[in-house]
């Protein structure tokens, strides 16, 4: 178990997100235990940070694994690896890019600076009966790099500049996160829910009071099963079946005495 993790770690960092299906599917199985959920966790993220002028959000796409690690009863222990999370501003004002020293061009277009994570969520989950979860804790993110984004789009030409300003920011954040969610097929399906994220350390390292925000659209979709979750899926299809043939014969036996009514 051990070992897989490591490589699990190895391979996200090594090779990104052509790595991850990949792994999921290839240990999904082994690291599917009674006690652990794994599986990917992926949706939109729209984000913003406080203290610019700029008030508008930006949204991106964000992949990574995830594990549901059971404590005791309803309790669980969720953690996992974002390899790819972008947060960031969009639609940056003159101001927002006179304190970022960003180089502007006479084209008309729009900036707004992305900040690239590696993302380590740690947070305590409680799953209630009715397959809602309620989540809280903390999440911890490297920055990988960041950049502020010249966007123009003339008469059907477009075009896109990239400037590099990671040596401004920060290369550490952490803040509080919480969230909710529904699991699916009456508990053994995929999990939908939402998360909001605030960080508590500056953006830039200049400014005061600029902190990432962030509200996660999610999904998680849980890879290979266990030996107790196998068995749960198909006494779950056995009393559908069953249902399905009872509401067959309920409905038979019904239209047999109409029929015996008319005569």
């Amino acid at each position: 178990m051990r070992k897989s993790l490591i490589i699990i770690i190895f391979l996200f960092i090594s090779y990104g997100l052509q790595s991850q299906v990949l792994i999921a599917l290839l240990l999904g199985d082994k690291l599917n235990t009674g006690k652990i959920e794994f599986g990917l966790d992926g949706g939109f993220n729209y984000s913003n940070i406080s203290g610019m002028e700029s008030n508008n959000y930006d949204n991106s796409f964000f992949l990574g694994f995830y594990f549901d690690i059971k404590m005791k009863e309803n309790w669980y222990l969720n953690t996992g690896f974002l390899v790819k999370s972008t947060m960031g501003i969009d639609e940056l004002s003159d101001a927002d890019l006179e304190f970022l020293q960003a180089t502007t061009y006479d084209t008309e277009g729009k900036y707004k600076q992305q900040l690239s994570y590696w993302v380590l969520p740690v947070l305590a989950k409680y799953k209630f009966e009715n397959h809602m979860y309620a989540e809280a804790g903390l999440q911890f993110a490297l920055l990988r790099k960041s950049w502020i984004e010249f966007n123009s789009d003339i008469d059907g030409n477009s075009a896109r500049i990239k400037e590099t300003n990671t040596d401004m920011l920060n290369r550490f954040d952490t803040g509080i996160v919480a969230g909710t969610g529904f699991r699916l097929l009456k508990g053994m399906g995929w999990t939908i829910g939402v998360r909001y994220y605030y960080g508590f350390i500056d953006v830039y390292k200049e400014g005061s009071g600029t902190k990432n925000n962030s509200l996660f659209l999610k999904m998680n979709v849980p890879m290979g099963l266990s030996d107790d979750k196998k068995a749960e899926i198909k006494e779950f299809k056995a009393s559908k079946k069953e249902a399905k043939e009872r509401r067959k014969e309920e409905k038979k036996k019904k239209k047999e005495e109409e029929n015996e009514n008319t005569q």
